[in-house]
């Protein structure tokens, strides 16, 4: 098992018994993935942007215990620091992790986005966000016009959410 997979082992196993934030943190690490190789990503970038997208929730437990709700604030706040601890509990290099803790820490921020880690992770959980809210086509319409820059995460969502059936 590679490095992502035990990772991903690792996040079934702190969100046991919670198939929701399972399912969610799968589907938006897959759609990561995808954009992230059809965007030509360098390896260690695709890595990174692969394992922030498992961890990108990790805080909402931490959340609903201490404030009894989970906002992306405060998300942000909490995350970064079980994020840290489970990436160095699997040998995560050093780099690697503090740009994962600082992607999670930032993944609710949508302004000042840097990197293609970074874009590439706000796209892939607008992307399942959308679904699983059942947002409608005006919703998806103004994050592609706002959040959305990647060529295949636009096409995915225009192909997902503003494509006639």
């Amino acid at each position: 098992m590679n490095t992502v997979d035990r990772l991903m082992s690792a996040m079934i196993d702190y969100y046991s018994g919670d198939p929701k934030r399972i399912q969610h943190f799968i589907k938006v690490h897959s759609f990561a993935r995808l954009i992230g190789l059809e965007e030509g990503l360098d390896a260690e970038t695709l890595f990174t942007l692969e394992s922030a997208a498992l961890v990108h929730d990790i805080g909402i437990r931490i959340c609903e215990e201490k404030y009894g709700g989970n906002t992306g604030k405060q998300q942000e706040a909490e995350g970064p620091a079980p994020a840290r601890e489970m990436l160095e509990q699997l040998g995560y290099p050093p780099q690697v992790t503090d740009r994962v803790c600082f992607l999670v820490g930032h993944h609710h921020t949508y302004s000042g986005i840097e990197g293609a880690d970074y874009q590439i992770l706000v796209e892939a959980d607008f992307l399942v966000n959308l679904y699983e809210d059942g947002l409608g086509r005006a919703e998806a319409e103004s994050v592609l016009n706002r959040i959305f820059k990647t060529p295949s995460g636009r096409k995915l969502l225009k192909t997902m959410f503003l494509t006639p059936a």
